[in-house]
């Protein structure tokens, strides 16, 4: 069952597409995943190793405080996908941070994380706000939103990402060379 919390206009499933976003500037994605609150908590906090949940990027940080920055560096550290800076940081209930495409010239939008112990496990919510309508960002946000849930439930239910997850990040190192130069990490200094 889902529900929508005030203001925000869309929730998906896993069986729902969405394409635009025109409407609105939020989108809301949400998943039971039989798994401890502290499993799902420390696979999206990680910084000692790429998220398989999150493309299998790394995150770079500092520390991960309120106003701190934020890079997820593809598994090689060779390149930047993303950069921000932490909003919200409530462990084990709240992850949230600015989200700005590398490649992209787009305003960031932002990321929350909300985790919430359920009896079958951990209700993971994740939120897209202050998306920019009708940029790339927007349209590449909301269509890995479900992929990104369904990999989170996949790794932390089984312990590792699906076959076909497997796969694309395999397919994702192959086609490393091809990233823009401008998302080279060298040309994203991450300071404390």
């Amino acid at each position: 069952m889902f529900t929508v919390p005030p203001q925000v206009n869309h929730v998906f499933n896993f069986r729902e597409s969405f394409t635009s976003i025109n409407e609105t500037d939020r989108a809301v994605f949400q998943v039971t995943i039989r798994g401890s609150h502290e499993a799902v908590w420390r696979e999206i906090t990680r910084t000692d190793q790429p998220q398989k949940s999150m493309f299998n990027m790394q995150l770079v940080t500092p520390g991960l405080a309120v106003g701190a920055p934020i890079q997820m560096r593809s598994a090689s550290r060779k390149y930047v996908g993303v950069v921000g800076e932490v909003l919200e940081f409530d462990p084990p209930r709240r992850y949230a941070h600015t989200f700005k495409f590398t490649r992209f010239n787009d305003p960031p939008c932002e990321l929350i994380f909300d985790l919430k112990p359920v009896s079958e496990g951990t209700e993971f919510t994740m939120t897209l706000a202050k998306l920019p309508a009708g940029t790339a960002t927007a349209k590449r946000m909301v269509q890995g939103g479900n992929l990104i849930l369904k990999t989170l439930k996949a790794t932390i239910e089984t312990g590792r990402p699906t076959f076909g997850i497997r796969i694309l990040y395999r397919l994702f190192g192959l086609l490393e060379p091809l990233t823009p130069k401008q998302c080279l990490t060298q040309n994203w200094p991450i300071h404390a």
